[in-house]
């Protein structure tokens, strides 16, 4: 079983950041927080896998009180860098089984983050984890990218992701196991012109929506929402990924 802490080390954390691009994009976030927030509707949100705050402290900012459960101690410190534990309190532990308290209006687990959890039965634990954490009424909110195993060659098992300047993605499937590795090939200039490259992997397993949904059913959520992506756009058999939203019975929807 790979140790998912000791895959976000202290180098994983110090690069995570790109303020500004990327994941960190304001149109990125924006319609994240702009989501999250009236989910929340005036309650209280943790976040599973905070990781630096990527997006819960724009969504505290936002007036949504936050907190999270990290497992990586590297990324707690890097957040800590930016909120202390009053602004944004964060348990260490892992998602499946680590408690934050209980009454949450929103529990919210983004970019593919469930995909760190490499068994089914991790996975399944998980949204169980995410119920015992909620109010009567709550909603659990996944993003989750669409497995593109159409986009295999016949006889091959990978798929190119990005190509730009300095950075290749490859992702690899196995379809048996349903796990997939992303690998990361970054290409440094080196001192002589010559450009040395550095290869980061990341595994995850990947879960189809229907798959998805029925862990939502095993852990006493109901399906309530499902886009494309956080503007809401319609979610179709083409698109690359999803937003979903779960929630509980009781309460006011």
């Amino acid at each position: 079983m790979i140790d998912q802490s000791r895959l976000w080390d202290a180098q994983a954390a110090a690069e995570y950041d790109t303020p500004g691009q990327g994941m960190f994009a304001p149109e990125v976030l924006g319609p994240t927080v702009e989501v999250l927030a009236d989910l929340a509707a005036g309650g209280p949100a943790l976040e599973l896998a905070v990781g630096t705050g990527r997006v819960a402290i724009p969504l505290r900012e936002a007036g949504v009180p936050v907190t999270g459960i990290e497992l990586s101690e590297p990324m707690i410190a890097r957040l800590r860098e930016k909120a202390d534990e009053s602004a944004l309190p964060v348990v260490a532990g892992d998602m499946t089984s680590t408690s934050a308290g209980e009454g949450f209006s929103l529990v919210y687990l983004v970019f593919n983050t469930i995909g760190n959890l490499l068994a089914q039965e991790e996975q399944v634990a998980c949204f169980r984890n995410a119920a015992r954490h909620l109010a009567p009424g709550g909603c659990f909110v996944v993003e989750l990218g669409v497995p593109q195993l159409r986009s295999l060659a016949p006889g091959h098992g990978g798929t190119v992701e990005v190509s730009e300047p300095g950075y290749l993605l490859v992702d690899t499937y196995d379809p048996v196991s349903q796990q997939l590795v992303s690998h990361h090939v970054r290409f440094d200039p080196a001192v002589d012109g010559a450009r040395g490259a550095r290869l980061g992997r990341t595994p995850q397993r990947y879960v189809w929506p229907a798959e998805l949904d029925l862990m939502a059913q095993l852990a006493g959520f109901t399906r309530e929402s499902r886009w494309a992506d956080w503007d809401r756009s319609e979610f179709t058999a083409d698109s690359r990924s999803h937003v979903t939203v779960y929630r509980l019975p009781g309460g006011t929807p």
